[in-house]
């Protein structure tokens, strides 16, 4: 069935530490309970991701540990990118070809802080997985956990395991909550120096090396809590 896919979507990074115990640790109860079945398995993982890793865009995006599965899970925190390379090492360990998409996305609810950090309400290499089921690829996109959702009043994305889970285009009040603006393809592994060249671009070298002290000195935006502040409708 997988004979013609770049191995790749099956092999453990550096970062998508697919071999990694944690992962496994993770993954058990799911291959417990869905035995053979990978849609049902992509399924449970997907959940298990979305609301068991909580949804926290202040990360050292430089750095690879903030994007390393078995180091999501020991925080139990993470923004889309991490998650989704979790969701990935999940699908991999369980023995579904797996790999992370990326999108150039306007988000219509988010903090006024974080508006105000970035100076804009475009977030490059929003990042998603993407799963091979049935003979194709299946987009779970599992950023966002419940309790995020319900603070800013969307509608938890769900997933099948037969259809694309992408951000609902409205929320239920007809607001506009996500767009997606340019597509930036596929990978077996996280492009980390690739998605801080596009930040570069995009919001200026002057802002990017802001974040990049802050994390390394741990203090200012590395210290931001995502869930407290101030929503944006």
């Amino acid at each position: 069935m997988h004979s013609t896919l770049d191995p790749a979507y099956l092999t453990p990074t550096k970062i998508i530490d697919s071999d990694h115990p944690s992962v496994g640790e993770y993954a058990q109860s799911i291959l417990e309970q869905c035995a053979s079945d990978p849609v049902a398995t992509a399924v449970a993982l997907y959940y298990k991701v979305r609301d068991g890793i909580s949804y926290n865009p202040y990360v050292a995006y430089h750095r690879e540990e903030s994007y390393q599965a078995s180091n999501v899970i020991k925080r139990k925190k993470g923004y889309c990118v991490s998650k989704a390379a979790l969701l990935c090492a999940l699908g991999r360990y369980c023995g579904i070809p797996s790999r992370i998409g990326f999108s150039t996305v306007r988000n219509h609810i988010a903090t006024k802080q974080l508006i105000d950090l970035i100076g804009t309400n475009e977030f490059a290499y929003h990042g998603y997985t993407e799963f091979y089921l049935n003979g194709k690829w299946i987009t779970a996109t599992p950023a966002f956990d419940k309790k995020t959702c319900e603070r800013h009043g969307v509608e938890p994305l769900e997933f099948n395991g037969e259809t694309d889970s992408k951000y609902q285009a409205f929320n239920p009040d007809k607001g506009q909550f996500l767009e997606y603006l340019v597509d930036h393809g596929s990978y077996a592994d996280i492009p980390v120096n690739q998605i801080i060249t596009e930040f570069r671009r995009k919001y200026g070298d002057e802002l990017v090396q802001k974040w990049i002290d802050a994390f390394d000195s741990m203090r200012g935006i590395a210290q931001r809590r995502f869930d407290q502040e101030e929503v944006v409708n």
